[in-house]
């Protein structure tokens, strides 16, 4: 147990630290009510000197864009110059290349290399025979393929209708027509599968065509 000294003691030292912390603590505030005081005013006179220039804001651009239109009237060198250009010696050489890059934007780039004609995918041996624009052999819309197509409008006889190949798709009949392109844009009655028609602008030759069993190229 602390003795009797000890106790009678530790009263007065309680209060001496108690008032000491008091001290610190009204010392500290003090300290930083004045460096905020200080920064403050100092803020407030900084202020102060700008606000003559903003009073006087829209004088100050307005002379400002006069220099500047001045400047462009009076020293069009000066102010259009360009710092990569100056510091460049133009001798022959330079100029020279200038004059190659120059030419080289206006060139043509050229043009890619043709290729050669696609093989033909596949190969069809089936019947073939021939019609017209005529309601008789079509549908209330003679020259309406089932693409869309106006085939009386475009007027050329390179049109096929058949049900076994996509509309779009690129066909040959080398064994009549050799390397001539057909279109297949129509489509035929849906009882006839391995068959195709191939449109004419004339009933007597669509007539003359007759039959025929031929192989087709597909494109």
């Amino acid at each position: 147990m602390p003795s009797a000294d000890c106790r009678r003691k530790a009263p007065g030292m309680k209060n001496k630290t108690i008032k000491q912390l008091k001290s610190f603590w009204e010392e500290d505030v003090a300290y930083t009510r004045t460096i905020t005081t200080a920064c403050y005013q100092a803020w407030v006179r900084v202020e102060g000197l700008f606000v003559p220039i903003r009073r006087q804001a829209s004088r100050i651009s307005l002379v400002a864009f006069v220099a500047v239109v001045m400047t462009y009237v009076l020293f069009p060198k000066l102010a259009n110059a360009d710092m990569e250009l100056e510091s460049l010696i133009l001798n022959d050489e330079t100029v020279s290349m200038i004059i190659a890059s120059m030419q080289n934007e206006t060139e043509e780039y050229g043009r890619l290399p043709a290729s050669d004609d696609a093989v033909a995918r596949r190969h069809y041996t089936i019947p073939m025979t021939a019609y017209t624009s005529e309601v008789g052999q079509t549908d209330d819309t003679p020259c309406i393929t089932a693409s869309g197509l106006d085939v009386c409008e475009r007027d050329m006889e390179n049109v096929v209708a058949a049900n076994f190949l996509p509309l779009g798709t690129r066909v040959k009949i080398p064994e009549l027509y050799g390397d001539r392109v057909f279109y297949v844009e129509d489509r035929m009655n849906a009882r006839y599968n391995y068959k195709m028609d191939i449109w004419m602008k004339d009933l007597a030759d669509a007539k003359a065509f007759g039959v025929k069993f031929v192989t087709i190229e597909v494109f």
